[in-house]
């Protein structure tokens, strides 16, 4: 088994042609587990060598548009880095809208505005396609060791057919409803991420400054009701500093930034995420923006 990805057991499905669009931390081993599962998959990267180099350690097709990937394809996924950049891979004479045969389906993994989710939605329909928006939660860990949880927007039949090919990564994967609940489903994911790393932030320096023994501490409340994933996998770390992993500071001020957007839009109150937020750019000022979310302590830590 590849060091890209950890072996686990894939559920037997049919065999699909697939194209898989964007090989960053995510996109890389999200589209070895669909070829270890099975499926013929054609990949495509902006930046060429890391696609050659996908394709030199799994095997299989390297396309050199998105276009090009997408033919013949029954489904379609991506996993790119915003609004913009997810267009510029559907749409035009060489997206991947314009290779898809009919019927098949476009599945996007990037964290986007639901409203591009929708628009693409519609423009898939007008093309005779079919388009999920379907963001993703559990980080580069989570993709390596295909245990992601899945979030979806679009029909129900279109999701019920690509659901068990994205098992090939995934432990869950759900519908939330119509084009763009995917997206809004994410964005109530990262507003709870972002509240939970700042309540754990305050937490540590506090212990910190009192002159606990920080590790006890945690080992402590870990077992009461104050315990969560953040505190089981990051608490220690945060307590050293030690930031160089996970989903990064500048990620998450995106994320941020797509969920303040929406509320701004549907008349959401988010005082807290809104303050979270300026302290993520606090840390991008202190040179941060690579460093994982629960550098948020790093804040109280300045000398």
């Amino acid at each position: 088994m590849s060091a890209a990805i950890a072996a686990r057991h894939y559920e037997p499905v049919p065999r699909r042609k697939i194209a898989f669009i964007g090989l960053g931390v995510m996109g890389y081993p999200m589209a070895a587990h669909l070829a270890r599962a099975g499926h013929n998959v054609t990949v495509y990267n902006r930046t060429s060598d890391k696609a050659s180099r996908w394709v030199n350690e799994f095997g299989h097709a390297l396309a050199d548009t998105p276009k090009a990937a997408a033919h013949n394809a029954d489904f379609v996924f991506s996993c790119v880095g915003n609004d913009d950049d997810l267009r510029s891979v559907v749409l035009g004479d060489n997206g991947a809208f314009a290779g898809m045969p009919a019927g098949a389906v476009y599945v996007d993994h990037t964290t986007t505005s639901a409203e591009v989710a929708r628009e693409l939605s519609d423009t898939a329909k007008r093309c005779g396609l079919s388009f999920i928006d379907a963001p993703v939660s559990g980080g580069q860990a989570g993709a390596v060791n295909g245990a992601l949880t899945i979030m979806c927007g679009g029909s129900a039949s279109d999701f019920e057919a690509s659901a068990p090919v994205m098992g090939a990564y995934a432990r869950a994967v759900t519908h939330m409803g119509n084009s763009g609940a995917g997206q809004l489903c994410k964005m109530v994911n990262q507003i709870c991420v972002a509240g939970v790393l700042q309540g754990l932030a305050e937490a540590i320096a506090f212990g910190q400054t009192a002159g606990l023994d920080i590790d006890n501490v945690l080992s402590v409340i870990s077992k009461g009701a104050a315990q969560s994933w953040q505190m089981e996998h990051r608490g220690h770390t945060m307590s050293k500093q030690e930031f160089d992993f996970g989903f990064a500071v500048d990620w998450m001020r995106k994320d941020l930034g797509l969920v303040l957007d929406e509320a701004r839009r549907n008349g959401a109150s988010l005082p807290t995420t809104a303050l979270i937020d300026q302290f993520y750019a606090e840390v991008q000022k202190m040179g941060g923006g690579r460093w994982d979310t629960s550098s948020l302590i790093a804040r109280f830590q300045r000398p």
